[in-house]
């Protein structure tokens, strides 16, 4: 990786107006280790219009996150616009141009918890034109929720499903719960051969994009209805065969949880011990006493309350006067966790969505360039193209098609002139500008709207 420094101004060095208490956070995170409960944050994928927004809104409904007089009130403003049966959706879609329209534009973040599990909600866009959005958004996740339309599964494997599959593929994931939808507006309503139809194409294009059928869970459900999300079916229901066979969402969520996340684990711990790296995922004002804030997943590491950060690429320094996570006010966080941190001591205009949130004293290298090791989805030259890392869209050019190689790694052809699709291959990539990066960094490769390949920085 060919770093490179940024022109800047030498800046006077940040004294927080927190006093550190200099926590021992690794050590305290294993510690309260029996305190906690399972955790995880799920991105809610698919095609647009399948139900998502509405189906994450039910079961925000029926865990208690949400209460019905809220609904009742979203239920009579969607009448009003004509919009009546959005009320669900619009706990999820909470700008005034995503309910006009009935889309996601951004994702939203949620947080509820059970007696068995605290979750974290990513609802990603279905929209083709979001696709930086959900890329963003499933590189914060654990795992997946894929809804799927029981009753228009051609308009969604043409459309975003297929793609968001490979996407989730792309950044990592490796648990998917697929949520049949809409099954009450089948014909008949609750038609198990239906259902048993969409299972099977979809588990044949989740393998095909390498998804292991263990790490997969089907739940027939009904968002609107609120039917096998969290509650099951009334035995007399037509949807009595399905709590003979399956999982409610909120069961099958649970039992996904991802386990090596679990702190006790030498690689947990020794993550912790890493220096500081967070993509900023949003940057937003808050209120009159956090009156600029960031929110995104930590990479590794550990943050607390009085820290100074560095901002990469601008090089800037701020203070962590506050922070959260999953709404609740925090002396520290660490990695793989959600966060919220209130900063000060900086400008808005030096905080952007995907610049990397970082240690001051080992902050992250700033490339121009940079080698991927990437597996290809269509045929590719020396060419322009749109680099996704996480949240961080930038314009980049393949300057230089390395090598094709094995399953190993190993080499195959040195210098091939076009790559091809299902080939494994290292290639060199500039960037018009200097970028975060780190080695290991999960990548997605775009061309012409669609994505060419996805890998890894080396």
């Amino acid at each position: 990786m060919e770093a490179t420094k940024l022109d800047s101004a030498p800046t006077q060095p940040v004294q927080p107006k927190v006093r550190s208490k200099g926590l021992d956070v690794p050590k305290l995170w294993a510690e309260e280790k029996a305190k906690r409960k399972p955790s995880a944050a799920f991105v809610v994928i698919g095609h647009v219009d399948h139900g998502k927004s509405t189906l994450m809104g039910r079961l925000l409904l029926d865990v208690g996150a949400v209460s019905q007089r809220d609904i009742d009130k979203y239920q009579k403003q969607a009448s009003e616009m004509g919009k009546a049966s959005f009320a669900l959706a619009w706990v999820m879609d909470t700008s005034a141009e995503e309910r006009e329209r009935g889309i996601t534009f951004d994702f939203a973040q949620h947080h509820f918890t059970t007696p068995k599990a605290d979750f974290t909600i990513l609802d990603a866009p279905g929209h083709r034109d979001f696709v930086p959005n959900m890329i963003g958004g499933a590189s914060m996740a654990d795992m997946a929720v894929l809804v799927v339309d029981a009753n228009q599964l051609d308009s969604g494997m043409k459309g975003q499903t297929r793609e968001h599959i490979l996407l989730a593929k792309a950044v990592g994931l490796k648990k998917v719960v697929v949520a049949v939808n809409k099954l009450d507006a089948a014909t008949p309503p609750w038609s198990q051969p239906l259902f048993e139809t969409v299972q099977t194409d979809i588990r044949k294009l989740l393998a095909t994009s390498g998804f292991a059928d263990e790490d997969i869970k089907f739940v027939p459900c009904s968002g609107l209805a609120g039917t096998n999300v969290v509650n099951p079916p009334k035995p007399s229901s037509p949807a009595a065969w399905v709590p003979k066979a399956h999982f409610t969402l909120l069961q099958a969520l649970e039992r996904s949880i991802p386990s090596p996340a679990k702190p006790s684990t030498t690689a947990a711990q020794d993550l912790l011990k890493q220096p500081l790296r967070m993509q900023i995922i949003d940057v937003f004002r808050g209120s009159v006493t956090n009156p600029l804030s960031v929110a995104g997943r930590i990479a590794s590491g550990t943050v607390q309350i009085g820290d100074v950060v560095s901002i990469q690429p601008s090089g800037e320094k701020a203070a962590v006067k506050a922070l959260e996570v999953s709404d609740e006010p925090r002396e520290y966080a660490v990695a793989g966790q959600i966060c919220t941190l209130h900063l000060s001591d900086i400008e808005a205009q030096h905080l952007r969505s995907g610049d990397v949130l970082c240690s001051s004293q080992h902050p992250v290298r700033v490339a121009k360039s940079c080698t991927m090791l990437i597996e290809v989805l269509e045929a590719l030259l020396p060419q322009p193209v749109d680099v996704h890392f996480g949240r961080l869209h930038v314009s980049g050019r393949i300057s230089q098609l390395v090598e094709t190689v094995d399953g190993e790694g190993e080499q195959l052809k040195r210098r091939p002139r076009v790559l091809k699709a299902g080939q494994r291959a290292r290639v060199r990539v500039g960037f018009e500008e200097g970028v975060p990066l780190v080695v290991g960094e999960k990548v997605v490769l775009r061309s012409v709207g669609v994505t060419a390949a996805y890998g890894t920085v080396e």
